[in-house]
């Protein structure tokens, strides 16, 4: 790899933490933008409005993490991220989906934190940055979840 500030062996471990990233945030633009088709009911409006908003998200994420390996002298993988769909579309079944994919992303940005901690302030920013945002969206999830007046 060239054009790396990071010497190559871990120039090489930040593109593929990286590349991991880029797939489950590409991954997540199909996954959030399907949940939006799959939705029915008097609450439908609000409910894809805010999928098609994760899914802008994930796009946006996706592109950040392109051009972050590209920074580091890297290639941008074309494939995405596992798309594992248990074909259950009532919206508890979509979130709890979802959950899951926020939490395997969250990993893959604390990935990237331990590679970057003390070898690159640009990538440290960046993956606090997007931890802020995946544990956001964790917590939007978990309170879709609950039911209402679960707090007491």
């Amino acid at each position: 790899m060239v054009d790396s500030p990071l010497d190559a062996k871990l120039t090489k471990q930040v593109v593929a933490s990286l590349n991991r990233i880029l797939e489950l945030e590409l991954a997540g633009v199909v996954r959030y933008m399907h949940y939006s088709f799959m939705i029915f009911g008097h609450n439908r409006i609000p409910i894809v409005a805010w999928l098609r908003e994760q899914a802008n998200e994930s796009n946006a994420h996706a592109i950040l993490a392109g051009e972050h390996i590209t920074t580091f002298g890297g290639h941008p993988s074309l494939k995405i991220g596992p798309l594992l769909e248990t074909h259950q579309h009532d919206v508890n079944e979509i979130l709890i989906e979802a959950h899951e994919h926020e939490k395997e992303g969250l990993d893959a940005y604390y990935e990237l934190l331990k590679l970057a901690t003390g070898t690159s302030i640009l990538l440290e920013e960046y993956a606090r940055d997007q931890i802020a945002a995946e544990e956001m969206h964790l917590a939007d999830i978990r309170k879709m979840m609950r039911k209402p007046g679960s707090i007491k």
